[in-house]
């Protein structure tokens, strides 16, 4: 499942991320990819070791926390620190799968969801489009700024040349409560409809049984 999530943070958060990137300072970011992805990645990241970039990549994580749309979805157990990054004319990010299991402070992570949010305005970039390789062929994706796309990390994507301006993202990834994608599927369309009838209804016997199906489903599944 693949979901776009509009508005995932505030605007006043976002207007501060942006601020505090313009006056940071950003690596190679080749020094974060693995042996391959190497070969293919030509972008920029902020240095996460500033007090300020850390910072805000623990209020994005929080506030993604506190998300119901990315909860539902994503059901995280862990969450790993993000990284802010940047492309400029010429930089690009080819075809990639992310690492199945990262460092984290807390120790290694499986990452079962990657998730791009997008920083700056579309019409102030051309290129820079996120593409995910499907089984429905190859779907391309650029958001409004604060706009989030949630993936499994299984999938293999990349990020196309950017040809004028200058494209912000964070990206960050998951480890979920509900490891197989089915089962994180099922569960969320559960949650949604569940929710759907407790908006029109009321808490009625129907929103009770989606609600017992749910909990048990998820008791069933949940790795915790």
């Amino acid at each position: 499942m693949i979901l776009c999530i509009d508005q995932a943070i505030p605007s006043e958060l976002l207007s501060r991320v942006r601020a505090t990137l313009a006056d940071s300072e950003f690596r190679d970011g080749r020094e974060t990819a693995g042996w391959h992805a190497r070969t293919v990645k030509q972008n920029e990241q902020a240095d996460g070791r500033r007090p300020d970039i850390a910072e805000l990549r623990q209020e994005i994580a929080r506030v993604l926390q506190a998300h119901s749309l990315f909860q539902m979805a994503a059901r995280p157990k862990r969450i790993k620190p993000l990284m802010f990054s940047r492309y400029q004319p010429g930089m690009s990010y080819g075809n990639h799968v992310d690492d199945a299991v990262m460092a984290t402070p807390q120790g290694a992570m499986r990452t079962d969801l990657s998730f791009t949010l997008f920083l700056n305005d579309p019409d102030s970039y051309d290129g820079g489009e996120l593409l995910m390789d499907t089984t429905a062929g190859e779907q391309t994706y650029k958001l409004p700024a604060g706009g989030l796309i949630l993936y499994p990390s299984s999938t293999l994507h990349r990020v196309e040349p950017v040809t004028r301006g200058e494209r912000l993202a964070a990206v960050g990834w998951a480890q979920s409560q509900v490891r197989d994608p089915q089962q994180r599927e099922i569960l969320f369309d559960l949650d949604t409809t569940r929710r759907q009838e407790f908006d029109a209804n009321g808490k009625t016997r129907t929103f009770d049984m989606l609600s017992k199906s749910l909990a048990n489903l998820l008791r069933m599944w949940a790795e915790v």
